[in-house]
């Protein structure tokens, strides 16, 4: 007795659209039970999709660069009766019956919407010509005023009415159109902005062209959005963590092996979760509109780590509930998924607050750019021992560098000085975390 069994594209956390990078099956291929049969791609990480049964490949639906989302069917697997499969869940049919491909409809053509008005462009602007039938002739503006708007990239034609005699264009009507098309958004950010020429290096010797992976790509058009949209202030400070160190080495002697050791960051994301319960602020997020904050009532941290495909960001859920040792094992885990393109979108989803962490490589200080729609995030470089002066002598102590970096709309300075005196305070003292 044969079962035909599906593989279908599993829950991945809302995602709309995922990309399909490699195909590693064909039909008549024999597959086992949790061999890769496909690498899929979001915006935010790489996966491996397992096959869900033990039999012989019948036919695969998907090819590199097709689009899928949750419930695809990617392939049909024939299996024995006896063979095993992935979950109770999957529901194999009879090989008399066959199974008629999924033929997914091709989405309608989106027209392209229309341009917006650029404001600032460069002011290198081809002149339309004057003709009886041109809009810009009709408009009624000098040719002083016409020059100035074009410096700023404004169609005169669209300004609809003048401030001057008999309706003429004057330049406060320009400014007024500019201030107007920047407060109802109709302006892309960071229009004006003039684009890197493109260079030919081969004169200078070879090259080799690289694709970025789609998380790379993502993550850099995200990071420009946020520096292009975000005041952002960084606040650099200095932890002395010599108790706090003699605590971690103290625990992790008492370790057995194969035991998970504990890390210095996971007494940063405890101290840094306690100092956002006393300062509320950096537990929010400023709504589209910009006129009010979404404080949230849970604590999420998400931590970088870094993967052969890119970073990637896995958030550690109610961290004000779970010890140390788990916050431990529970990161261990997650940062090897990261590490074999194993995360699910769902993993890196509900962040609060990031943390950045070079301390393993080096460096004194960094301006890490926050994760929006998050507000802040903190950057932690290696620690080192310093002379500190204690009232009477110099004394050596192990200092560790914090870059705090914060979205200036939603907190000041003083707040994130506050804020950062705090988390000071916690990792100078851990036993204040208990209090």
């Amino acid at each position: 007795m044969t079962q035909l069994f599906e593989i279908r594209v599993p829950d991945v956390g809302n995602v709309a659209e995922i990309d399909v990078v490699e195909v590693l099956i064909k039909a008549g291929d024999v597959v086992e039970l949790e061999q890769t049969v496909a690498t899929l791609e979001t915006d935010k990480a790489s996966m491996e999709l397992p096959s869900s049964a033990t039999g012989t490949i019948q036919e695969v639906y998907i090819k590199p660069g097709d689009k899928v989302s949750e419930g695809t069917l990617i392939a049909t697997v024939l299996a024995s009766a006896g063979s095993s499969s992935a979950a109770e869940t999957a529901a194999p049919t009879e090989v008399a019956v066959p199974v008629a491909p999924v033929v997914e409809k091709a989405p309608e053509p989106i027209a392209a919407p229309a341009p917006a008005p650029a404001v600032m462009a460069e002011t290198k602007v081809s002149i339309p010509a004057l003709d009886s039938n041109s809009s810009a002739h009709r408009a009624h503006a000098s040719p002083s005023v016409r020059l100035f708007a074009r410096e700023l990239g404004v169609d005169v034609a669209k300004i609809s009415t003048g401030s001057g005699r008999k309706g003429r264009i004057l330049k406060q009507d320009v400014k007024n159109y500019v201030k107007k098309a920047l407060n109802e958004g109709s302006v892309a950010t960071g229009a004006g902005i003039p684009s890197i020429p493109a260079v030919d290096f081969t004169p200078f010797g070879d090259t080799e062209v690289l694709k970025l992976s789609k998380i790379k790509r993502l993550t850099g058009q995200n990071l420009s959005r946020v520096w292009l949209n975000l005041p952002m202030v960084t606040y650099h400070e200095e932890a002395d963590i010599t108790d706090l160190e003699a605590f971690r080495n103290a625990l992790n002697a008492e370790k057995t092996k194969g035991e998970v050791k504990i890390t210095g960051l996971m007494f940063i994301i405890k101290a840094l979760v306690a100092a956002m319960q006393q300062f509320p602020n950096f537990n929010s997020s400023l709504s589209p509109d910009g006129e009010s904050l979404i404080l949230k009532k849970y604590f999420n941290v998400g931590i970088a780590v870094d993967t052969p495909n890119g970073l990637v960001v896995p958030v550690l859920r109610n961290v004000n509930t779970k010890s140390i040792t788990e916050l431990a094992q529970e990161l261990a885990e997650k940062s090897e998924k990261a590490r074999q393109g194993k995360l699910m979108p769902g993993d890196m989803q509900g962040g609060c607050i990031t943390i950045s962490s070079l301390g393993g490589i080096g460096g004194t200080a960094f301006t890490p750019i926050v994760n929006a729609p998050e507000v802040a995030i903190l950057g932690v470089t290696r620690a080192k021992m310093q002379p500190v002066w204690n009232g009477k002598e110099f004394v050596p102590r192990l200092m560790m560098p914090l870059d705090l970096t914060y979205d200036h709309r939603v907190i000041d300075g003083a707040e994130g000085a506050r804020f950062m005196a705090a988390v000071k305070q916690y990792l100078g003292d851990i036993r204040r975390l208990l209090l």
